[in-house]
């Protein structure tokens, strides 16, 4: 039950024990994940009973789910609802299939707890809202956002109106991570791509502890704007709605992708324990002092001797697309959680996915030199 969950979350969290995953997470509800978090999580999840997760057989009844990738104009990248997702040449979309690995390479997988599982972290969203949902559309009024952070203004994009300095235009029914009862401490991410300029001039507009939206405004923790078209990173030392300063809905293991059998980003995952330090994109760390602990951005890739063909079709969709486009380090969080939406046509496919991921373990990705590390 919910209810039940929650309840040894919050246990977990005052006791700073190791928590059971009996359940599969609910990324924004992870013991420990606090993006802005600058000691350990308060427990390390076993995820191994991830593979008991029980899958629903209900259709989607939402009509109003993400529309399906519309294609764009010819060349490389990665599109969303008819935009571009960063220019072909952005990091996100790099193939990393043949760069060197990182110089102590071996030091910092050894920090990363080699020998845990990957978690699919994301499931459907009419009945448990698993994974991390977004939505896309045009022509939303720009609503003023109250912060609730030490650094929600300091560190959030403005958006001027006749409201106030900060006005994002996101809808009143955007979705909030975890749904309406997510506990008022969880991430509750909120992610629009605002598809005018498509399609290459779209706009990311994503928030961290959004609150429900009412009497006219949002409610978040900070904020941050991506504008698709460049390649242009968030200045130095400012976090967004993940702590490593990078955009979400990039990151994300998206159902469109795996249901039509080609995944060409890296993907965003997490680690209980990083670095006082980060590697761009990303432009902010949220971890502590220690020479091998993983920054934030760092990049692994799964080995090119993994069996992938040993895995279901579904699953082997996400294990090639981390060999040629990596994952990236992007919040603290339980190990090894691999990131992506909240959609009801995952049903189908979750079991393969589970069993296809949950037989991958840390130990199994290298650790790739992408630059270095600075410190914060």
């Amino acid at each position: 039950m919910k209810s039940t969950y929650f309840v040894c979350i919050f246990c977990c969290l005052l006791a700073g024990a190791a928590c059971a995953d009996d359940t599969q997470s609910k990324s924004g509800l992870d013991a420990g994940q606090d993006a802005r978090a600058q000691e350990d999580g308060a427990g390390e999840d076993d995820v191994g009973s991830g593979a008991d997760v029980a899958q629903n057989d209900a259709d989607n009844p939402d009509d109003t789910a993400p529309d399906a990738d519309t294609p764009g104009p010819d060349g490389p990248g990665v599109f969303i609802a008819g935009c571009r997702i960063f220019p072909a040449d952005n990091p996100w979309n790099q193939d990393v299939s043949n760069l060197p690995l990182h110089p102590r390479a071996a030091q910092i997988l050894a920090e990363m707890n080699p020998g845990q599982r990957l978690h699919p972290d994301w499931g459907n969203w009419s009945t448990d809202h698993y994974g991390i949902p977004w939505m896309s559309g045009t022509g939303a009024q720009a609503n003023p956002i109250t912060w609730t952070t030490s650094w929600g203004e300091a560190e959030s994009d403005p958006m001027p109106c006749d409201g106030g300095e900060f006005c994002y235009p996101i809808p009143a029914d955007a979705r909030i991570e975890g749904g309406p009862g997510a506990p008022t401490g969880a991430d509750r991410h909120v992610l629009y791509l605002d598809t005018a300029g498509a399609p290459d001039a779209c706009t990311l507009y994503e928030l961290y502890m959004a609150q429900n939206y009412a009497d006219g405004h949002w409610t978040a923790g900070n904020g941050a704007i991506f504008n698709l078209g460049t390649n242009a990173l968030r200045p130095d030392g400012w976090t967004s709605a993940d702590a490593a300063g990078l955009p979400i809905l990039p990151g994300l293991v998206r159902v469109e992708e795996v249901l039509a059998g080609e995944l060409n980003h890296a993907l965003r995952f997490t680690v209980r324990r990083s670095a006082k330090a980060y590697i761009p994109p990303a432009t902010h760390a949220a971890g502590r002092d220690g020479e091998d602990l993983p920054p934030m951005g760092l990049r692994l890739r799964l080995r090119a001797d993994y069996p992938v063909d040993s895995a279901p079709a579904s699953a082997q969709v996400i294990l090639r697309a981390m060999q040629t486009y990596g994952i990236i380090l992007a919040d603290n969080g339980s190990d090894w959680f691999i990131t992506g939406d909240s959609d009801d046509r995952w049903e189908p496919l979750m079991d393969d996915v589970i069993s296809g991921l949950r037989a991958v373990r840390g130990s199994d990705f290298e650790v790739l030199d992408t630059g270095a590390a600075i410190a914060q």
